[in-house]
């Protein structure tokens, strides 16, 4: 945000809020960002064959007991509440999200 306040010729003491900076420029939020590429990551995954190192380990069960507390976050509850957050049901939907569209190649 120091950047964007920089490019826009805006200060802190100018008390303006920092979505109307990004919407001004053009520029999304981090997080966002974060989520599209780890939706776009899931979708590589699950385009790859069954064979491939990368869908034999979505496929693993770990053995063994399970730790005291709360389950730690893993990669792929991340990507599933991504997916519910977007309305997406299947990983094949993930090509039709706005954020797809609105940018030509996907890396802004």
């Amino acid at each position: 945000m120091k950047m964007l306040r920089w490019m826009s010729g805006v200060t802190r003491s100018n008390c303006i809020r920092n979505s109307f900076i990004r919407g001004s420029l053009g520029v999304r939020d981090v997080g966002e960002k974060l989520q599209e590429c780890r939706l776009r990551w899931y979708g590589h995954i699950m385009r790859r064959p069954m064979e491939y190192v990368g869908q034999r380990c979505m496929d693993m069960a770990v053995l063994g007991a399970k730790s005291r507390g709360r389950p730690r976050k893993r990669w792929l509850d991340v990507v599933k509440s991504d997916m519910r957050a977007n309305g997406m049901k299947d990983w094949a939907k993930w090509k039709k999200l706005s954020w797809k569209s609105d940018s030509g190649n996907g890396r802004d």
